[in-house]
């Protein structure tokens, strides 16, 4: 490192290659990115709510897309002064990573057997993928965690990897998992005081219910996709005739347990309060009026079952209906029959039933309806949305199950008030997200369900008392105590009891089920800013600064996160949310691994180079997609294009001459112009970045920056190596200055290059120095002098060009006119334009605007 008065230490020849590791490690060793808590206030930080990638396979561009741009402002804050709390989280628990443990190892959880000490998997790797689920060997639950432990530790190597290649100024310090001891600590901590608040019940209620993952799903996991069925239209018989209902479920008739219609659809006014029965199984069930009955949907009349969609939990709660559920978790019919079917056929028909699957059930009842003349006419095709768990691959089915739940406000009128207040309150960027935001909060139809049948994830602290007769009490759990947490209740014993009295009559029986991912990950601000472990820590950095996240988890990540932070805080968890579009294919579809069209970065940054893929990234606004086709990759390119200008027009302007080319002796027309734009340039990126909007702040930087080289350069060039002492310096000192304020803008963007740069003849990195100011630069009354050389180089270079002839050509002679007001500035920079144009004679005269005339160019220079 030099001082800035010394020679710099320039390269021969400045390169990309290499960069990223030379300056990861230099980083690193120098704790560039540490948060610096010492002597801090609040005011002093800035504060990142980083999102923890899921550690499940790898990485892809839209992460790096969406990743660059927090890193850009989290730069560009520690440059204003800001002491940056930047952590990094890893998403540990949910269904993805067991999916992919599955996959690698060969393995399914079986809770029933018993651990084994040293397990070895069967398969590792590539090996795993192509194993059936039927086919994967079945081991305990807690050699299964042990195998999600090892595959995510490993995975998350592999992604820091990836982030240090990149460049993001993540402080490696502050890292955390949400499955470490920490984590679940503060999850079932903030479990334990939404139970002590009345925020979160047990209840036995319809359940959206994954019968592949036998897990149950909440209202947020859901997506809507297209089915092929069939309406079967089917006859219910009433004292005055049939009723003729169309339905897609028919297997679900022995479920039936009314009829609706709209209260003002007049066909079927006449039968509401009356009663019919069903085909096949002959039960009796009421004809009722809900609103919610569509009058132009089918025959008008619909069955109610439980349950068959959303809208039958909905009926049969406010219509008070009985239950009479048939499926079980597994998405089979259950043995049990329900008790109103009596008759001899009914019976034989649910007996057929027993055990099959919801596809072979409705053929079963299909071909009995057929046979008893119960159906009239042929199926009738449709496609219709059908609910799915948003990572499962089979419709849900809704079961009857015990859950736990948390007030969202789907219930409570008041909290949902709350909630929209809150979300009037943050900052959303772009502010066009926050309808997502308002349009959930309004649209929530029932509470957050958090129980999942899974096995990697954080144990809900709960156990049940055994009675005298061995039955569990659900209506009495015994909550886990602060103390005892983090905790595991089916291997750890409640407080009182001990080990021996697991599922015996007195005893205890602990709770199986994890919480749903989304509770711990709402819990993001906590886990990173030490809350209920570090108070001074967060102190500093609550509430974050900033939420950086996608526009597909507006619902459940930043939804549930106000949510948890209203219910323990009263307040919200960060000022901004900034909202990244996707990155979608050449098709504008949106890369995803569901549909095998998603780019991995790690070779994009091998070949391109870090600075270049995050110049790629950093063009697009926050909230818009962005188009990538990686066999035609040309923003990148554009960007290392850049990155290595930035080292040349840098190696350029470092060796001029500086002896005497202070600030004060930049006194050149021109060179005053040039800074002058470029403070302008600095007060538009400042305001950019402000508003988190770090594309228009690359654009206006880049803008100039090419400009600066193509034009102002060459400009000056002939003048920073002359003799003439005075408009040698003005020109080295401005160019230096310029070089010093554009290193500055840059480094956000293009990290590794501008650390480069600054490196050759100033201490210290360019990422902890002072963002450019307005005050570095001078304010000059007439900065018109650049664009009018600007403009005559334009014409100058036109000319050669139209005549077909080499730049290098020498002019003999030429006129530029330029309008009164501007002729002492052209004859100021005559000097610089004759040296840039090769032009022997150049005449200013009075004209209307700036025109270049008579051009009569030399010989050509001969080849050698």
């Amino acid at each position: 490192m030099t001082h800035a008065n010394q020679q710099p230490n320039l390269p021969d020849r400045p390169a990309l290659e290499g960069l990223e590791d030379k300056w990861g490690e230099a980083w690193e060793t120098q704790g560039t990115y540490r948060f610096d808590r010492e002597g801090a206030s609040r005011a002093d930080v800035w504060s990142v709510d980083t999102p923890p990638p899921t550690a499940s396979g790898s990485l892809h561009i839209g992460h790096v897309f969406s990743y660059t741009h927090t890193d850009v402002i989290s730069r560009y804050q520690r440059m204003q002064g800001k002491r940056v709390f930047y952590p990094m989280g890893w998403d540990d628990n949910g269904l993805p990573t067991e999916r992919r443990v599955q996959n690698y190892y060969g393995v399914r959880v079986d809770p029933t057997l018993p651990y084994v000490e040293g397990f070895e998997p069967p398969h590792q790797g590539g090996d795993g993928k192509s194993i059936k689920a039927a086919d994967q060997q079945p081991i305990s639950r807690r050699n299964f965690i042990e195998l999600c432990e090892a595959l995510t530790i490993e995975d998350e190597k592999t992604f820091e990897d990836v982030w240090r290649k990149l460049g993001l100024s993540v402080d490696w310090t502050q890292t955390y998992r949400t499955i470490d001891d920490a984590s679940r600590r503060a999850s079932q901590l903030a479990f334990i005081r939404n139970i002590e608040r009345g925020e979160a019940y047990q209840d036995m209620a319809p359940t959206l219910w994954d019968v592949t993952f036998r897990t149950a799903v909440a209202q947020a996991e859901l997506e809507d996709r297209d089915q092929e069925g069939a309406y079967y239209r089917v006859a219910f018989h009433g004292n005055d005739g049939d009723v003729f209902i169309e339905t897609t479920r028919p297997e679900l008739l022995p479920a039936c347990v009314a009829l609706v219609a709209h209260p003002d659809d007049e066909r079927y006014q006449p039968l509401f309060g009356t009663t019919v029965r069903t085909p096949i199984f002959d039960v009796e069930v009421p004809v009722l009026a809900h609103p919610l009955a569509e009058k132009d949907k089918g025959s008008g009349i619909a069955m109610i079952c439980t349950f068959g969609d959303v809208t039958d939990v909905v009926w049969w709660r406010e219509l008070k209906l009985p239950n009479r559920s048939i499926l079980g978790e597994d998405g089979r019919i259950l043995a049990e029959r329900p008790e109103v079917i009596t008759n001899e056929r009914g019976v034989e028909v649910f007996e057929q039933m027993v055990g099959k699957t919801v596809f072979s059930a409705k053929q079963t009842v299909v071909e009995a309806l057929r046979a008893s003349g119960e159906l009239e006419g042929e199926p009738k095709k449709t496609v219709r949305p059908v609910k799915f768990f948003e990572k499962g691959d089979r419709p849900l089915e809704i079961v009857s199950t015990r859950q736990w739940y948390v007030r969202n406000g789907a219930t409570d009128e008041a909290l949902r008030a709350k909630l929209l207040e809150r979300g009037a309150e943050l900052d959303f960027v772009p502010e066009f997200m926050r309808v997502r935001y308002e349009n959930w909060v309004e649209g929530l139809s029932g509470d957050w369900l958090i129980s999942r049948q899974r096995f990697f994830g954080v144990p809900i602290p709960i156990w049940y008392p055994i009675d005298e007769h061995g039955e569990p009490n659900f209506d009495a759990p015994i909550v886990a105590s602060p103390e005892q947490l983090p905790v595991d209740p089916s291997s750890d014993a409640p407080t009182g009891y001990d080990e021996s009295q697991r599922g015996e009559a007195g005893g205890f029986v602990g709770e199986v089920d994890v919480m749903d991912t989304w509770m711990t990950s709402s819990l993001t601000p906590q886990l990173a800013g030490g809350w209920e472990r570090d108070e001074e820590l967060w102190k500093l950095v609550s509430p974050f600064d900033v939420r950086p996240q996608g526009q597909d988890i507006i619902r459940t990540w930043l939804f549930t996160t106000v949510l948890r932070s209203q219910l323990e805080d009263d307040q919200l968890p960060w000022k901004h949310a900034t909202i990244s579009g996707f990155i979608v294919d050449p098709d504008r579809k949106k890369m995803s691994k569901s549909k095998g069209n998603v780019v991995t970065p790690a070779g994009l940054l091998d070949e391109h180079g870090s600075d270049a893929v995050r110049y790629w990234a950093a063009s697009s606004r926050l909230g818009t997609d962005a188009a990538f086709d990686p066999q035609r990759p040309t923003q990148i390119k554009i960007g290392r294009r850049l990155a290595i200008k930035v080292l040349n027009a840098a190696k350029l302007v470092l060796g001029y001459n500086a002896e005497g080319a202070t600030a004060e002796a930049v006194t050149h027309p021109l060179d005053l112009a040039m800074l002058a734009e470029l403070r302008s340039v600095v007060e538009s990126a400042t305001r950019a970045l402000d508003e988190f909007n770090h594309a228009r702040a690359l654009e206006t930087t880049e803008s100039f920056f090419w400009a600066f080289c193509d034009d102002y350069l060459e400009l000056v060039k002939e003048r920073a190596y002359g003799t003439d002492d005075a408009a040698r310096q003005s020109a080295v000192a401005a160019t230096r200055l310029a070089i010093k304020t554009l290193v500055r803008l840059f480094a956000p963007f293009i990290p590794f290059a501008t650390e480069e740069v600054w490196s050759w003849w100033q201490q210290g990195s360019v990422h902890q120095a002072a963002w450019p100011t307005v005050a570095e630069l001078p304010e000059v009354s007439d900065a018109r002098a650049l664009a009018l050389a600007s403009e005559a180089l334009t014409s100058i270079r036109g000319a050669k060009t139209a005549e077909k002839v080499s730049p290098k050509t020498p002019i003999l002679s030429v006129t530029i006119a330029a309008a009164e007001a501007d002729i002492e500035l052209v004859e100021a920079i005559a000097d610089d334009l004759k040296a840039v144009g090769r032009i022997e004679q150049l005449t200013v005269v009075a004209g209307e605007a700036l025109e270049v005339r008579d051009v009569v160019l030399g010989e050509p220079p001969v080849k050698a």
